[in-house]
């Protein structure tokens, strides 16, 4: 097999995580869960798979030099700033022609920055199977998590017949991706067995999902094509994206490919993996203390229970006769919101945002 690549997605906004998340350090920035920020987490996860001289980020211009900071062993031109966002679909678009120009026969995977997984060893074990799978055929590998439970903010994948095995482990044909179910379809995907987390891992060579875009996505993939030549003829790949980038649609690889394409397989996961996608996420990583509540720095809580409270370093948060509430302190801001809300941190941080003087805020 040829050496394989890794790109990373790290582009994201983390507005759930206000106040702690901001435009320029969001959440794969911060050490949301653990003491490195998740996106060096992600990168020291693969070592033993790819060296770090495989390794691409895809984030935004904003957030580029922060990236740099997090991740000291990458190259500046390993981090590549997007001009502005264009979802999945253009990143996957922009990774393919990077490791394409690199290695055009190598098999990548592409990774989201933020999520959490403590088996790093089951975590390549995976990867490199499936790397191996799709060195050997034109196949599209998505990574799919067994659920542990009828989850309804994550998308789904349904497992089909076996295709094929790949370093004795069974690659599926897939069915069919479903969107975020509610909890009675959730519950029955739980008991059928043959549902998986869609944890937006993906594995395959550059030229197999280029060809995915131009079958599925044309208009994203011609502008990739203009892209890629002017790079060829010598322009820098900056300027080449600050021109063309704008005019690219907005789509996820999702709907772009992968609900489309009928060359999409599943490899199934053993490893544990959560996207702590909110708040209240965090809680499932650090002890409790009797009465239910999760704190980290100074914190005093007295006659209080199930909280989340996070202070601030120096800063001592104090909590008396509440329940369930989320409590984020910073310099700047504190967020305080029942649990139940803890969804619409987003919406709120949105809001912050279009105050006059919200750019100070997120």
């Amino acid at each position: 097999m040829t050496q394989p690549y890794v790109v990373i997605m790290a582009g994201g906004r983390g507005e759930r995580f206000w106040p702690h998340s901001r435009i320029r350090r969001p959440k794969h920035l911060l050490p949301i869960v653990g003491e490195s920020p998740m996106l060096a987490q992600t990168v020291a996860r693969l070592e033993g798979l790819v060296p770090p001289e495989r390794v691409f980020v895809v984030t935004n211009h904003e957030q580029r030099e922060a990236t740099l900071d997090a991740c000291p062993e990458l190259l500046p031109e390993q981090v590549v700033g997007e001009p502005v966002g264009r979802d999945t679909a253009a990143a996957v678009g922009l990774a393919a022609l990077l490791v394409k120009r690199k290695s055009p026969d190598a098999p990548f995977a592409m990774l989201p920055a933020d999520h959490v997984i403590d088996d790093a060893t089951g975590f390549r074990d995976v990867l490199r199977s499936a790397m191996s799978a799709a060195a050997e055929e034109e196949i599209l590998v998505t990574i799919g998590v067994q659920p542990t439970e009828p989850a309804t903010g994550y998308g789904y994948v349904q497992r089909g017949g076996i295709k094929m095995a790949a370093d004795n482990r069974q690659v599926h044909d897939v069915s069919r991706f479903v969107e975020k179910p509610d909890l009675e379809t959730a519950k029955g995907y739980l008991e059928s067995g043959d549902y998986f987390w869609n944890a937006g891992m993906f594995v395959w060579r550059p030229e197999v999902i280029l060809n995915a875009l131009a079958t599925h996505a044309s208009d994203l993939h011609q502008h990739l094509s203009v892209l890629e030549e002017r790079w060829r003829d010598g322009q820098s790949l900056d300027s080449c994206m600050q021109t063309i980038y704008p005019d690219l649609p907005r789509i996820s690889i999702d709907y772009a490919v992968m609900e489309k394409a009928d060359n999409v397989v599943m490899m199934e996961s053993d490893f544990d993996w959560d996207d702590v996608g909110e708040w209240p996420a965090v809680t499932r990583h650090f002890p409790e203390d009797e009465a239910g509540n999760v704190t980290r720095g100074e914190v005093v809580a007295l006659d209080a229970s199930d909280n989340l409270v996070i202070s601030s370093k120096g800063r001592l948060t104090a909590l008396l006769g509440v329940n369930d509430l989320i409590v984020v302190e910073t310099e700047d801001a504190t967020l305080i919101c029942h649990r139940d809300k803890a969804q619409e941190v987003k919406r709120l941080a949105q809001e912050i945002a279009q105050r006059e003087d919200g750019e100070n805020w997120v």
